[in-house]
């Protein structure tokens, strides 16, 4: 019996001595089970280059968010009011009442999006109803048809900004997140760009057509082709890496993926994500002033940038005829996309947020100073390109957002459709900035646009400072627990 249990014992030894020697392997080279950091550097490579590709298709929806969203502007110019009897403050309206259903539905959704975790799904059903609302818009014939619409409108678009952001911090670290953020941004920019530039062919060329008025085959096609755009996403969009479809990914990357995620936030924390949460989440969030304090700083910066909404109407101030008043919109958002990808870019590779938001709300102010101080043709439309580059600094704040609330997932899920939906009370605010009334100087218009870009970069230096604050309390602990390696740290 002795001979037989040394025996025993005899054989199985060596795997006992190899497995803590493996464990050993593992505790000196994090990334052995991905080869080594050579192969795992190689694989991040390779996964990235997948994801971006996948990602891209978040811009063109975001193009096509925006350009159905704005689409009256452009309809105002051909007959839009004066088809429906619009008197008074009834456009501005029109515009404001897509806001109220974007800010009831946006944490909501959001929550919904983390719950499921099939963005890939859920995103393009949402296009696909939108692009139809879209399309009936085309058909109403008063104050009241248009009303339901847009706000309808607003109501089911609120699913994509803040699930897009959402679903992009899923996948990328906060060192990758400011250039991807400045990318699905850029759809927003470049649709203010090429939506005048579509808006403008279709209304010259279309008008008459099957006896309907120009501005109604504007909100016709651009919903069809938002409504195509929908059907070819549901293939293209990814989901979470927990719960992402297999065959576009390997189970080696798809672990990476996670791992990647892991490590940025300091925690592995997506079993939470994926079973639940979403309660907690959304206490943690509401409860957390620095969610609050950030949703005020970016509803005045909204303020300041709704010259958005009537940027042909202040381009009109030039003095030229429609085509051309719609033609000299795309160059200040081109010059605009280059901006805010060079500058978040740039923000992401020093790791600073706060002057890179400032500087262009800087640039901003000066393009406001400007605008109320001539009505020169060339200085008014160098004035309009000033403007227009503030929102490089709006990208960034999206990311600081993002960077800001990291963990765990169901809260920054509710932390940035929360910041991203108060800030929309801006956007209600300010359609009614520039009443016709004001024009076509619009210097009240203006100056409301200054104040509150000012104090906006006021706010965010107030949560630089408390970022400070925090970075130094964690450097103290560390220095407390003799830890020698840097764990988290919030980007000023």
């Amino acid at each position: 019996m002795t001979s037989s249990r040394s025996s025993s014992i005899s054989e199985k030894a060596p795997s006992a001595v190899v497995r803590p020697a493996a464990a050993d392997v593992e505790r000196d080279d994090p990334d052995a089970e991905f080869g080594g950091h050579g192969a795992r550097k190689k694989l991040e490579r390779k996964l990235l280059r997948k994801l971006d590709l996948r990602m891209s298709i978040l811009i063109v929806i975001y193009i096509l968010n925006y350009v159905d969203r704005n689409n009256a502007g452009a309809a105002r110019l051909r007959g839009f009011e004066a088809d429906l009897h619009l008197q008074g403050q009834e456009f501005a309206t029109l515009l404001s009442i897509l806001y109220v259903g974007y800010i009831i539905m946006q944490i909501p959704s959001n929550m919904f999006l983390n719950h499921i975790g099939k963005p890939s799904l859920y995103l393009p059903v949402c296009m696909m109803i939108w692009g139809t609302l879209s399309i009936l818009t085309g058909i109403t014939n008063n104050f009241v048809g248009a009303l339901l619409t847009r706000f309808f409108l607003g109501f089911v678009e609120a699913a994509f900004f803040p699930g897009a952001l959402f679903l992009i911090s899923k996948w990328y670290k906060r060192s990758e997140l400011g250039t991807r953020t400045a990318l699905l941004y850029c759809g927003n920019i470049i649709s203010n760009a090429f939506g005048a530039l579509i808006a403008s062919g279709i209304l010259d060329g279309m008008g008459g057509k099957l006896g309907r008025a120009a501005w109604r085959w504007l909100f016709y096609i651009e919903g069809a082709l938002t409504v195509f755009v929908a059907l070819c996403a549901i293939f293209i969009l990814p989901d979470f890496p927990a719960t992402t479809r297999r065959w576009w990914l390997s189970e080696e990357e798809r672990r990476l993926a996670m791992r990647r995620m892991e490590e940025d936030a300091g925690v592995g924390d997506e079993a939470e994500t994926e079973v639940g949460g979403m309660a907690s989440g959304l206490w943690m969030a509401v409860k957390d002033w620095k969610v609050w304090w950030m949703a005020f700083a970016m509803t005045s910066q909204v303020v300041a940038l709704s010259f958005n909404a009537y940027f042909p109407t202040l381009s009109a101030t030039m003095g030229f005829d429609p085509t051309v008043t719609l033609l000299l919109c795309a160059p200040p958002f081109v010059f605009t996309a280059i901006m805010a990808f060079v500058i978040s870019r740039h923000s992401d590779k020093t790791g600073e947020r706060f002057w890179h938001i400032t500087g262009p709300f800087l640039g901003g102010i000066v393009g406001f100073i400007i605008a109320i101080c001539t009505m020169n043709t060339a200085a008014r439309y160098v004035s309009l390109f000033l403007m227009a580059q503030c929102y490089a600094g709006f990208v960034v704040m999206y990311t600081w957002v993002s960077n800001s609330f990291p963990r765990p997932p169901s809260k920054r899920a509710v932390a940035v459709a929360l910041v991203n939906a108060f800030s929309q009370l801006g956007n209600v605010a300010g359609s009614y900035v520039w009443p016709s009334a004001w024009g076509p100087t619009y210097r009240n218009s203006y100056a409301i646009c200054i104040a509150t870009a000012g104090w906006a970069i006021v706010m965010c230096w107030v949560f630089r400072v408390h970022l400070g604050r925090l970075n130094a309390e964690l450097d103290r602990a560390e220095r407390e627990k003799g830890v020698k390696v840097k764990g988290f740290r919030y980007l000023l």
